[in-house]
């Protein structure tokens, strides 16, 4: 391990290192929350007409969100990756993962910026705006999608700032730009009266900060593995993705799968209910990322654990990291489960003020929020799973969830009605707990004790 790291990974004390690495990771995807909800509150405020734009940014993030997931499939691909080979004592090949995932983030925002700014208002049609939330839909999504570099490599980037065990740094990327988002989103939306797209061009530049410290961290001094701008490896890219689908599949689905919500609602509820539904779902969905970020960020601050002390050898560390994880994790849900269950008007109050929307989204919040501590074990399976390279196992658990998800919410609408659609998130999360944990449970012995006699290869 190199004096430059700010933690051995495989000497110091495993609580020591899981708390160390998971609640800073934690707290930074908790303050990237306020990247997506900070907006909302706002904009649900705004006079005359919050609401119907707070429907309308509620259709447009989870696409937003799409597009940022492609971050994930890149830098939780190679950072495992690059960490195993740090681990593994092939410093130079680590570095060169880095380049790669540098470049590999830059094409793919090459690719996808023009393609969803020509066609985002027919995205945005056939995935649950109306005529009346069309306009703002579309305000919102063409200026973030502008930004879609500055997302991309902010979020990418950073997974291989916190897969060196820079969980700090990392922190610091998610905290300055969340801030910086807090600070202009007044400015933008009622100062310079941009409404909605004020609120997207706040975001926009404060991901440009994000990228920015991103960067910097990566060329930093003490940094042990740097960005070097060259040493591209063209046959890493198949590894890098195959690494990073499981995520990939997590985050972008679940954007996708809110896309399929939405437009039930909308097909469902018909119009003006069907608004009023999806303004609900939008508030509903903004705590819903509130529970689960910090979640995704205990994982992602402990893959680069496991997947050093996996690269090393040193298997007994790799079980009672993920064990500790667990503990961590699921104590986490329960506090948030508690809170689900006093707090969500009071959460609702942040986004409007009308009285049928709180008491709505409020009850719709304990529907969708009711199976979080399951989740937990989801969550620890899959991105543990990655971790250790084994694809072929973390893959299906992600399917098994969104597939179940998916089918609920076509067929609940269409049985009980437009409402009944909040319920496909705790069927589909109590599903993937009870699937994904007897799996793992059963594979990971198999796996460490090939790790001991086959050695080390990926």
């Amino acid at each position: 391990m190199q004096k430059s790291r700010n933690y051995d990974l495989g000497k110091d004390g495993l609580w020591f290192l899981v708390l160390s690495l998971a609640l800073p990771t934690a707290l930074g995807q908790a303050v990237n929350v306020l990247y997506a909800i900070v907006d909302r509150m706002y904009i649900g405020h705004i006079a005359g007409y919050g609401d119907i734009a707070l429907a309308g940014v509620g259709v447009a993030s989870p696409i937003a969100t799409f597009l940022s997931s492609f971050a994930t499939l890149i830098g939780m691909g190679g950072a495992p990756i690059m960490a195993m080979r740090e681990g593994h004592g092939d410093h130079e090949i680590a570095e060169r993962i880095l380049t790669t995932g540098f470049y590999l983030l830059l094409a793919v925002s090459v690719i996808l910026t023009p393609l969803f700014f020509i066609f985002r208002d027919p995205i945005l049609m056939t995935f649950g705006a109306s005529d009346v939330t069309l306009p703002y839909a579309s305000s919102y999504l063409g200026w973030y999608v502008l930004g879609t570099p500055f997302a991309l490599l902010s979020t990418g980037l950073n997974s291989f700032v916190i897969n060196q065990g820079m969980s700090k740094k990392g922190m610091l990327s998610v905290l300055a730009g969340a801030v910086m988002n807090i600070i202009l989103d007044p400015v933008f939306i009622f100062l310079f009266d941009m409404g909605v797209q004020g609120a997207a061009i706040a975001t926009v530049i404060s991901q440009l900060v994000s990228m920015l410290i991103a960067i910097a961290a990566l060329k930093g001094k003490n940094t042990a593995i740097k960005l070097r701008f060259s040493g591209f490896m063209p046959n890493q890219i198949g590894k890098i993705i195959k690494f990073g689908l499981s995520s990939f599949i997590i985050i972008s689905t679940d954007s996708l799968l809110l896309v399929v919500l939405n437009a039930m609602l909308q097909k469902y509820g018909g119009p003006g209910w069907g608004d009023m539904l999806i303004t609900c779902s939008t508030i509903v969905q903004s705590y819903h990322i509130l529970v689960t970020y910090p979640m995704g960020g205990m994982t992602a601050g402990c893959q680069g654990l496991v997947s050093y002390n996996f690269g090393a050898g040193y298997t007994e560390r790799v079980r009672k990291s993920i064990n500790n994880l667990q503990i961590l994790i699921t104590g986490y849900t329960i506090i948030m489960f508690i809170f689900t269950i006093f707090g969500s008007e009071l959460f609702a109050s942040l986004f409007s003020s009308d009285n049928e929307i709180l008491e709505l989204s409020a009850h719709y919040m304990l529907i969708f929020e009711s199976m979080i501590i399951p989740l937990s074990f989801q969550y620890v399976n899959v991105d543990m799973m990655t971790a250790l390279g084994q694809i072929r196992i973390s893959l299906p658990l992600s399917l098994t969830r969104k597939i179940t998800f998916f089918l609920s919410s076509l067929i609940l609408p269409m049985i009980f009605g437009a409402s009944s659609a909040f319920f496909s998130e705790p069927i589909s999360d109590l599903l993937a707990c009870a699937v994904g944990t007897i799996i793992v449970r059963l594979s990971l012995t198999k796996i460490l004790e090939r790790r001991k006699k086959e050695g080390f290869h990926i």
